[in-house]
């Protein structure tokens, strides 16, 4: 009845093109790709290009969005602990500005149903102002979607 959605945002330390996030964007259709072959994998949100880098959802231009749905909480962590995935989240302090609050996100949504920006933005907000409940949560205290 219910699919797993996760946000993550993450603010550059230096501008897209250049050479100290080289890797990073390089890396980012391999790792898109292998994504969306991952047994379990749902939708991910992506513009023209096939990703969301260019997709703007803060006033801060340099705060990049993440967002996908997946059949599990387990075909998640798959994803993102057993793949090539794994490498870029060893690389992101050489990428990214560390954040002072939560900077991602999971909840349940139904089974066909793609978050929009608002809702996954809602969703963070909620999880940084309240912790981890069944309506916000991390990877950290997840919930059942029976609890949802």
């Amino acid at each position: 009845m219910f699919h797993l959605a996760q946000l993550n945002i993450a603010k550059t330390l230096a501008p897209m093109e250049s050479e100290q996030l080289k890797d990073f964007v390089d890396g980012l259709d391999p790792v898109n790709e292998k994504a969306e072959t991952t047994p379990g994998f749902v939708w991910r949100l992506k513009d023209v290009s096939g990703n969301a880098t260019n997709i703007v959802a803060f006033d801060d231009p340099d705060i990049l969005i993440n967002m996908s749905v997946w059949e599990t909480l387990e075909s998640l962590k798959q994803f993102m602990f057993n793949t090539h995935h794994i490498d870029f989240l060893k690389r992101k302090k050489e990428w990214f500005k560390p954040m002072e609050q939560a900077n991602y996100v999971l909840w349940w949504v139904p089974i066909g149903h793609e978050p929009t920006i608002l809702e996954a933005m809602a969703r963070l907000e909620y999880l940084r102002q309240h912790g981890e409940t069944s309506h916000a949560f991390s990877f950290k205290k997840t919930f059942a979607a029976e609890d949802h």
